[in-house]
């Protein structure tokens, strides 16, 4: 009866006009959203149910949102609390034939509230170009290849991440594609730029769902720019896989059910950083700042540093330093920490490779013996170029936090790695941003073989089940329904006089 009257309600509100009767809208769509989420989420996890189906009632519940909503904030607030709905349905309930009878009979109870004529599960038919069934065509699959997107910055600031992590990528779908692709398709990776400009990200995100008919997105860049692409994935169902980013954006509890992450996140990073600083190096937590750049990027690695205080009892507040964001405007900043009173020993930065070089080259006579240690999404091999070219005292002693082994280890990823970039990008050297690229796109590529017949619904299930995965990383990768991100395993790296990262314990 609660669904039935539910689907009324969001019936009415779909069929009234704008104005006074959708005054108390939201919270009335709140509401609803608790109750129509998890019989989606059921419905859609259920495999014999069609899961057009699913998605109608999705779109119109979306639309419910649209109305009674009248700004982005709270429209997109809503649509997050009725997709976080969805996931506790898949996650609450298994799929068993009886719970899916259930989930048939609450669905069809909506449809005809709505209505809309409850469809019936179309028959599957043969596909002999994958040997298995399939309920029809699917987007960015052709019977040759399988397409992904990724929206990645061309030009500026962080040109140089967006060509590695691509370089990465493409490298692992060539090693596929050598081996026999997937089932007997290519992969192809079609890459468009937003310049690292969140307000070109819509577009670019756009010209890869629309014009060139994407599957599903990896390895976006920017955080920013993330919280742009997902909730114009997630309003499509497209899969948005392992972004360039450690972001809390990426990473919501419960997860949105097409976001995946392979990389530890910036919180996490900036954990670690501050356990070695505090126990390994013994500076007192009064003289370690953070310099971060001023947008969600800074903002997620600061709050990591705050939480690692709180979790080691330390009561002193974290002092911070910022500057803003796509740019090398240090000096403020840099005024501010030389006047900063006690005397700072070390810098957590939380910055792109040029601003961080700037930072490093005008503090690094001005605060004599000052340790300086980034995360990883600084660029590390870009900002070893920089450092570079100002001199060895420059380099020496630079700590740059990892989300993946070091390129110099011999671990067996590590090494198919290195001879996957000899064949198909001879000339490169090992990077780490590219070695990440590679990983994630090695863990998609598996998921995909165990996806058939393929779609987005079936290939989320698969993630969902893939544990204790091991890639010869010397760790082992993992997901589940209530777990999106593959790895929590942070490794350490610093510069030597040569500009060399060599591999150093965080703890």
């Amino acid at each position: 009866m609660a669904i039935r009257w539910s689907a009324l309600i969001l019936g009415g509100l779909l069929a009234a006009p704008f104005g006074p009767a959708l005054a108390a809208a939201p919270d009335v769509v709140r509401e609803l959203a608790g109750r129509v989420g998890p019989v989606v989420g059921q419905a859609s996890a259920c495999p014999d149910i069609a899961q057009g189906r699913v998605q109608t009632i999705v779109d119109k519940f979306r639309e419910a949102i649209r109305q009674a909503t009248t700004n982005d904030t709270e429209r997109d607030l809503l649509t997050r609390t009725f997709n976080g709905y969805i996931a506790e349905g898949r996650s609450r309930t298994g799929t068993s034939q009886a719970t899916c009878v259930a989930a048939e009979r609450q669905l069809t109870e909506l449809e005809r509230s709505l209505g809309q004529p409850a469809a019936a599960t179309p028959p599957a038919k043969a596909d002999a170009t994958i040997g298995a069934v399939s309920t029809g065509p699917v987007r960015g699959i052709t019977d040759r290849e399988i397409r992904f997107g990724m929206v990645l910055p061309f030009t500026g600031i962080r040109k140089e991440t967006g060509r590695q992590m691509r370089q990465g990528i493409e490298a692992a779908f060539a090693r596929a594609n050598d081996s026999g692709g997937i089932n007997g398709r290519t992969l192809r990776l079609v890459a468009a730029d937003d310049g690292y400009d969140p307000n070109r990200t819509l577009a670019a995100m756009t010209q890869l769902y629309d014009k060139e008919q994407v599957f599903g997105f990896i390895g976006n860049i920017g955080t920013a720019n993330a919280q742009v692409a997902i909730p114009y994935a997630l309003e499509r169902r497209a899969l948005f896989f392992a972004p360039n980013s450690g972001a809390a954006v990426v990473r919501r509890d419960p997860p949105d059910r097409y976001v995946f992450n392979y990389r530890a996140s910036y919180s996490e990073e900036a954990a670690a950083i501050v356990n070695y600083l505090i126990k390994l190096k013994r500076i007192p937590p009064k003289q370690i700042g953070v310099f971060q750049q001023d947008d969600a990027y800074g903002d997620d690695a600061f709050a990591g540093v705050a939480k690692a205080y709180r979790q080691l009892n330390i009561s002193d507040a974290v002092a911070r330093f910022t500057f803003p964001r796509a740019t090398m405007e240090v000096d403020d900043a840099i005024n501010k920490i030389k006047a900063h009173k006690p005397a700072l020993k070390a810098i957590i930065m939380v910055a792109t490779d040029r601003a961080a070089a700037k930072f490093i080259e005008k503090t690094r006579d001005a605060i004599p013996g000052l340790i300086y240690a980034n995360v990883s999404a600084v660029g590390s091999t870009s900002l070893a170029t920089e450092l570079k070219l100002l001199g060895p005292r420059f380099t020496n002693g630079v700590i740059v936090t990892q989300g993946v082994p070091a390129v110099s280890g011999y671990s067996s990823l590590v090494l198919d790695y290195k001879n996957a970039l000899a064949k198909y990008a001879p000339g490169e050297a090992p990077d780490y941003t590219s070695l990440e690229g590679y990983i994630a796109a090695t863990i998609l590529i598996q998921a995909l073989k165990q996806t058939n017949p393929l779609d987005t619904e079936r290939l989320v299930d698969t993630l969902e089940s893939m544990r204790s995965l091991d890639l010869g990383l010397g760790t082992t990768l993992a997901f589940g329904r209530a777990e999106h991100q593959a790895s929590h395993k942070i490794w350490g790296t610093a510069l030597d006089e040569t500009g060399t990262y060599q591999a150093i314990e965080l703890e």
